[in-house]
């Protein structure tokens, strides 16, 4: 092996708040809390290795080392063949997101290692760039291509994520969220085998309305909108019953006027907006508290919906 010190990078990715309940698979936005960080190494040799990861989630040892079952080493092997590159890399992988938390830990893997990769090359790519690659790497945890996590990991606040762009939405610095996540563990596999029975019509027309209220919100930055769209009619009846304690917090984030409250991802972590940071604040214990009365400890984090996507943490030249 031949592998430069020199030429390597540190990037880390937050998590994300997949969804944001209204948007399956379209929308997602990230928060100030935990997140994972890569180191990229360029090698001589034309393929991606990965040689350790480490982190204190747990079951962090049972993620891949393989570099095609792992989502960062699938994305950068992506990279690889999409700029046919001639040299190859190795990944450090520290876990800091919870495993099966739905928060994005298996999209923050893969961003982050991509973030450090593209520094390391000759001429680096814009971020958006990177999308493709991204939904390469994510498709090993999900087997299915959607970036509602990779898409603002990459770009950072709330984004629109269709199959082939990222479109940056308007975020009112006011607008602040609670993410709660309980000593639960649910795959993402199986949250989404609970989807498949078939919607009827009109379950779907009204949650449009839902999301195009939602989403005019957050273009107008109107409380009242938010307020009225933040509503998942077709996913969370359907995944709520795979999460102890949802419905309690949930209400618990009701009582304390959240614009809205729903499942963070494919769960079991549950998100809740604010109009303030004050709300989000005096939340966070109730919610707690609500997963902690059905038996499961809980931690929580206050952020602004606009927070930093990922980056460099340094650069060796």
């Amino acid at each position: 092996m031949h592998d430069d010190p020199a030429h390597a990078t540190t990037a880390s990715a937050p998590a994300g708040v997949g969804n944001i309940g209204v948007g399956f698979d379209l929308l997602g936005h990230v928060f100030d809390g935990p997140g994972d960080v890569a180191v990229v190494r360029r090698i001589d040799e034309p393929f991606v290795r990965i040689d350790t990861i480490t982190g204190d989630a747990p079951g962090v040892e049972k993620i891949p080392l393989e570099a095609a079952a792992n989502t960062a080493g699938r994305a950068l092997m992506a990279l690889r063949e999409g700029l046919g590159l001639a040299h190859g890399f190795a990944i450090e992988l520290d876990k800091g997101i919870p495993l099966g938390s739905g928060m994005g830990g298996s999209a923050a893997s893969c961003v982050a290692a991509l973030v450090a990769a593209n520094a390391l090359l000759e001429t680096p790519l814009p971020l958006q760039a990177l999308y493709p690659f991204a939904l390469d790497g994510e498709s090993v945890a999900s087997n299915s291509r959607q970036g509602d996590n990779v898409a603002p990991m990459l770009m950072g606040g709330a984004v629109l994520a269709t199959a082939d762009r990222i479109i940056p939405l308007r975020v009112p610095g006011w607008l602040h969220c609670v993410v709660v996540h309980p000593g639960q563990v649910l795959e993402t596999r199986r949250a989404r085998a609970v989807l498949a029975e078939p919607y009827p019509l009109r379950e779907i027309t009204a949650h449009s309305a839902c999301l195009a209220q939602f989403l005019l919100g957050l273009e107008r930055a109107d409380e009242g909108l938010l307020r009225a769209g933040l509503h998942d009619l077709l996913v969370e009846p359907r995944r709520a019953p795979l999460v102890p304690g949802f419905a309690q917090v949930k209400a618990a984030a009701l009582d304390h006027d959240a614009l809205g409250a729903s499942l963070s991802g494919a769960g079991p972590a549950v998100f809740a907006w604010f109009a303030s940071r004050a709300g989000a604040e005096a939340a966070a214990p109730a919610m707690r508290a609500a997963f902690q009365s059905a038996g499961f400890p809980a931690r929580s984090w206050v952020s602004p919906v606009a927070a930093p996507g990922a980056g460099l943490i340094e650069s060796a030249t």
